[in-house]
């Protein structure tokens, strides 16, 4: 359903983060569609190839795309700089890398929360820290747009590297909003409730009965479609939504507001189901 005037995002450049799989591939198809210039990065060269090539045979329009780790600086620099070469500047950012993954606290190494931390939390602000640089100097104009979870709001249990990472990203949207509003810079957040993608539903849902259990939660009684999701974040990135500034805004059918903590329920698994599900996390399934 088209809710959009054409020419929405026209002429805007749009560096998506984790761009080439699942909801950042979507928003960036989304962009092209309202009129977009879009580039696209992730650590997989091949998966970014392929990407630009669906998004390009469904739009027609050239896509810029770079491999880049965001928890690396040095890499972030060279990504925006490549960015800016090739499209003369960025008006979008929108900070959608990520990684997470389901277990008990207790069961964690200090380099598995590291791996959560630095991709979330550090590579969100070492991005949004070099572009914003470039748009003060450059008095340039800029909308952010950080995709956070519901329970960045809540806690959860289970996911608490990714929970801590999440709580980070969203104060940091908050506190730049004030910040950074002098410059014409905005903030937005989005934060998405269950949206099933192929990768991170394996992780996150490893088997049919906490799928089920998990679906069980949702008020309206369905998961998202990437196309909602990818509809806020245009209407949140474009000048109509201009006045929105430090705001985060739930699109999980209620979830939220039923219970806190999404994966909560999980306290109800025993130790053997846990160690089952930490090997198909581990063997990938």
């Amino acid at each position: 359903m088209g809710v959009f005037q054409e020419n929405l995002l026209q002429g805007k450049v749009v560096l998506v983060t984790g761009g080439g799989t699942g909801l950042g591939l979507e928003m960036g198809n989304r962009f092209l569609e309202l009129g977009a210039r879009l580039a696209i990065c992730g650590r997989r060269e091949e998966v970014l190839r392929q990407a630009a090539e669906e998004l390009e045979a469904r739009n027609g329009s050239p896509v810029f795309y770079k491999t880049c780790d965001v928890r690396e600086p040095d890499q972030v620099r060279e990504l925006v700089e490549a960015v800016e070469t090739r499209y003369g500047g960025i008006d979008v950012l929108v900070n959608n890398a990520a990684g997470n993954f389901i277990s008990p606290t207790e069961r964690l190494s200090p380099r598995a929360v590291d791996a959560v931390l630095g991709i979330v939390l550090h590579g969100t602000f070492y991005t949004a820290l070099e572009v914003g640089k470039r748009w003060i100097g450059q008095r340039r104009q800029g909308v952010m747009l950080n995709i956070v979870t519901t329970y960045a709001m809540t806690g959860s249990a289970y996911v608490v590297p990714s929970a801590a990472a999440k709580a980070g990203v969203l104060a940091l949207t908050r506190s730049l909003a004030v910040e950074w509003a002098p410059y014409g810079i905005r903030q937005v957040a989005v934060a998405p409730g269950v949206f099933p993608t192929e990768g991170a539903g394996s992780r996150l849902s490893p088997t049919p009965e906490l799928e089920a259990k998990m679906r069980a939660r949702l008020p309206l009684g369905r998961t998202g479609s990437p196309g909602e999701l990818a509809d806020l974040a245009a209407f949140l990135v474009s000048d109509a939504a201009s006045y929105i500034n430090g705001e985060v805004i739930a699109i999980d059918g209620g979830e939220w507001l039923r219970g806190a903590g999404q994966f909560n329920d999980l306290a109800e698994l025993s130790k053997e189901e846990w160690d089952r599900l930490t090997e198909l996390t581990r063997k990938g399934k």
